[in-house]
């Protein structure tokens, strides 16, 4: 398949940074017995995929500004372009040893999201989607599961956990929503989230308290695959609200209409 020149620079640099990942990936396994455990290995494992991001990115689109997870802001000297970078989304899964983590980049112009890739280099599956010109896996068109019967769909949510989010308001929403659904799913990696969603493995998710480089090219993908993604009012902009629920249509609208009075 022929990309554009801003999806292959996109693409590259994904790719390399995703080498080194499943690298680190391998050695999860030996340092899961020690009595230190990964947790600063890993650390250091996405430091370095941002490093290795930032400097593909910014070679190849000099003077684009970064907003990375572990580095923050970094100002380019072309303000209408940034770059929105997760390294490393699904940091606990990825600690584990548990194949369900990706490199997550977009690019915004003017405040809007224009590309997105979002790469798991665990599976090899790479999710690309660029503005009026679609959403593919591996090369294959995504569309979003057309169920338009809430028992039929499975759903897919973010669990805050220790330290993080309103538990009793997570509590309140499952309960709101478990005799309503056909399956819950927390995979906890939200751009995977986002892109099975795009591809019809998802019917539906919603999480809160989420960051723009967890949504940002996961947006985009659920949007060129036709799909409907919001804040959880049902009108915001979850790239600014930090909360999102998104599925085709009628799944994100009866998402919204249980969720909404709740928060």
């Amino acid at each position: 398949m022929l990309y554009s020149a801003l999806i292959n620079v996109m693409v590259k640099a994904a790719r390399r940074a995703g080498r080194s990942l499943k690298r680190d990936l391998g050695e999860i396994e030996h340092l899961q017995v020690s009595l230190k455990g990964p947790a600063n290995f890993v650390s250091l494992a996405d430091k370095r995929a941002e490093e290795m991001l930032y400097t593909d990115l910014a070679k190849a689109r000099p003077g684009y500004g970064f907003l990375g997870e572990e580095g923050g802001t970094r100002e380019g000297t072309d303000k209408s372009h940034s770059w929105i970078v997760d390294p490393l989304d699904g940091t606990t899964n990825f600690l584990h040893g548990i194949p369900q983590f990706a490199i997550s980049i977009a690019l915004a112009r003017e405040g809007t999201v224009i590309a997105g890739v979002i790469y798991n280099p665990a599976n090899d599956e790479l999710y690309i989607a660029e503005r009026g010109k679609g959403a593919f896996l591996n090369d294959q068109r995504l569309r979003v599961a057309g169920r338009r019967k809430l028992d039929e769909c499975v759903v897919a949510c973010g669990l805050p956990h220790i330290g993080r989010g309103d538990h009793g308001l997570a509590l309140k929403e499952m309960a709101a929503l478990q005799n309503r659904v056909a399956g819950f799913r927390r995979f906890g990696a939200a751009s995977l989230d986002l892109a099975f969603v795009a591809a019809g493995r998802l019917d539906g998710y919603w999480e809160r308290n989420l960051s723009p480089w967890d949504i940002a090219a996961g947006q985009i993908m659920v949007r060129e695959a036709g799909g409907t993604i919001t804040g959880i009012e049902g009108h915001d902009n979850a790239l600014t609200t930090g909360n999102v629920v998104c599925g085709n249509e009628f799944v994100h609208g009866e998402l919204v209409k249980i969720l909404k009075p709740l928060g």
